[in-house]
């Protein structure tokens, strides 16, 4: 099992709109490209939010060949989308994860 983690920190000046546009548009269209089967999102908490809010989301993906066709066929369209309506007002932090039981 793969876990895809973005690390987002979020400008004051967008949070409440952010907010909502990850909930309602973009962790849905992650979701429908049926590469995850679950996600998780996360305020993270004890974090200096002078300059902003950091957020959490972790996408549970069944396979790495889930994620490598998530990589290859999905996410750059999404990345330019997410780069197109907030800019320099969000900074995001990829991870992978593999589940080791």
């Amino acid at each position: 099992m793969i876990i895809y983690n973005l690390t987002m920190h979020v400008d004051h000046s967008i949070h409440y709109e952010w907010l909502q546009w990850q909930k309602e548009e973009h962790i849905p269209a992650i979701m429908a490209t049926k590469q995850f089967t679950e996600y998780r999102f996360f305020h993270l908490l004890d974090q200096d939010e002078t300059e902003g809010i950091t957020y959490v989301t972790q996408f549970v993906a069944p396979s790495a060949d889930h994620y490598k066709r998530f990589l290859e066929e999905f996410a750059p369209v999404l990345r330019s989308k997410t780069k197109d309506k907030w800019d320099n007002r969000l900074v995001v932090f990829r991870t992978v994860m593999e589940v080791i039981h």
